[in-house]
Order: structure tokens, then C-alpha cells, then sequence
């Protein structure tokens, strides 16, 4: 057995701990988050999680998850959702999750790219869970 030399020792050591820094760091693809706030129920209405509701009531579903700059984990549903009983318009829903998915709260809402209020945002959550 060949002895190893301190220059394969300088290579592989660098390597090693790049490596190590990737598996404890690598960046998540948020499923776990994703899932989390599907499976959710209102209070309102126990029976229906958010996921079947926003798709029963909303076209061209989509979920992702992404990091703020605060380490807030969130969850955004984006869809094409009738509002108000009008013609179906741009969706997108935020839920903000707690790190260990103990809890969550409902974020902003965004229509046809503008900011709701937190009164229109409640009562488009209410109508989607209470018309099921």
C-alpha cells in the first residue's frame, strides 16, 4: 500500500468539508411546508382542508414555497379564483409557517397583482371554505 502524500491530503480534505457544508446546508424544496398548510382546516370549517377548498373553487392551482430574507418560511398558493361572486382573476394567497410546522397564519393576498386588505383577504378565505 502506497503511502498517501500531503498534496492528496490537501485536496481531499477541502472536498471533505465542502461537501459536509452542502448536506447541512443544501437548500430545501419546502414539500414538508407545502404539505402542511394542505392538510390545514379553517375553524370555520373543520370537515375541508385548504387544499381541497382552493381547488374546488380555483383553476390553475399552484404551490411553492420559498424563504424570506427574515427566515420566514412561506407557503404561497397562486390560482385563478372567482372573488366577490365577479369574473375569475390572479390569485396569489400567503400562509406564513412556523420553523417546526406547529403553526401558521394567513399572510397577504395578492389580486391581479395588488395588495388586499386583511378584511377582503378573510372574506375570500371564508367564502372559499363556507361554499363547499
Amino acid at each position: 500500500m502506497q503511502n498517501v502524500s500531503k498534496r492528496t491530503i490537501l485536496w481531499i480534505v477541502p472536498i471533505l468539508i465542502l461537501f459536509i457544508f452542502w448536506y447541512m446546508y443544501k437548500p430545501s424544496d419546502g414539500a414538508e411546508y407545502i404539505s402542511y398548510i394542505k392538510t390545514q382546516t379553517s375553524s370555520s370549517s373543520p370537515s375541508l382542508n385548504y387544499e381541497d377548498a382552493l381547488n374546488k373553487t380555483c383553476e390553475n392551482e399552484e404551490w411553492i414555497y420559498f424563504k424570506t430574507n427574515n427566515r420566514q418560511h412561506v407557503v404561497e398558493f397562486k390560482g385563478v379564483c372567482p372573488v366577490d361572486g365577479q369574473e375569475k382573476a390572479d390569485i396569489n394567497l400567503q400562509f406564513i409557517v412556523e420553523k417546526d410546522l406547529s403553526d401558521f397564519k394567513v399572510g397577504v393576498m395578492l389580486l391581479k397583482g395588488e395588495q388586499q386588505t386583511p378584511e377582503k383577504r378573510d372574506a375570500f378565505l371564508n367564502e372559499v371554505l363556507s361554499s363547499q
